[in-house]
């Protein structure tokens, strides 16, 4: 996104970790043997731009800077990050995180939590920056894996700067997916069948 916004929602996070009970909880000495690393998806994967092909950066260990707006590891455990990057030639980008739980119940709550930082982050961003106005849109859910859900987002800055973001998240056993695309734009802009499609492959490609 054109636009950088970083909030501090300590107590939105505190109170959301505190409903998701088992997100704060580290996982018992001896819990589940480590996985194979979740896959992660390729350009061609991503919703087709009109003029322009997505490329796809390397597997990266760690939390991506990219999704800072709406979802942080503020208040969750330092569980095992890894993302991918996506960029076209024009102003369109995108980025998948993977995150690895130690239990199944754990990314339960680590989903929920995502999802309801992304659900409220239109609000957030209004009371931290007066000169922003922001929607959120919720799109649904999907039937893939233990399930997956698609929210949009739309800013527009006092100056006229607008962009447009669709973010969703889902899991498969013990293991949570995010991903996000945004371009400058509105909600008429966003492609969301086809960001649809794109989270039911993340999520169906993970293991």
């Amino acid at each position: 996104m054109s636009m950088r916004i970083r909030t501090s929602a300590l107590t939105a996070l505190t109170v959301a970790a505190l409903a998701a009970g088992t997100v704060l909880t580290a996982p018992a000495a001896g819990a589940a043997p480590k996985a194979a690393a979740p896959k992660f998806l390729s350009a061609s994967q991503l919703p087709p731009h009109p003029t322009s092909s997505w490329s796809a950066g390397p597997v990266t260990e760690g939390f991506p800077e990219g999704l800072g707006l709406c979802v942080s590891t503020e208040g969750v455990l330092d569980y095992d990050y890894r993302h991918r990057e996506f960029r076209t030639d024009l102003d369109t980008s995108g980025v998948q995180l993977t995150v690895v739980t130690g239990t199944a119940a754990q990314a339960k709550a680590l989903a929920k939590h995502y999802d309801d930082l992304i659900r409220t982050c239109a609000d957030r961003i209004e009371e931290s920056s007066p000169d922003v106005e922001a929607e959120g849109r919720d799109y649904g859910k999907l039937p893939v894996e233990e399930g997956a859900r698609v929210r949009g987002l739309h800013t527009e800055t006092s100056r006229g700067a607008t962009d447009i973001t669709l973010l969703s998240v889902g899991r498969d056993g013990r293991t949570v997916t995010v991903v996000k695309w945004g371009q400058m734009g509105d909600f008429k802009n966003a492609p969301v069948a086809a960001f649809k499609k794109t989270t039911t492959t993340a999520v169906n490609k993970l293991y």
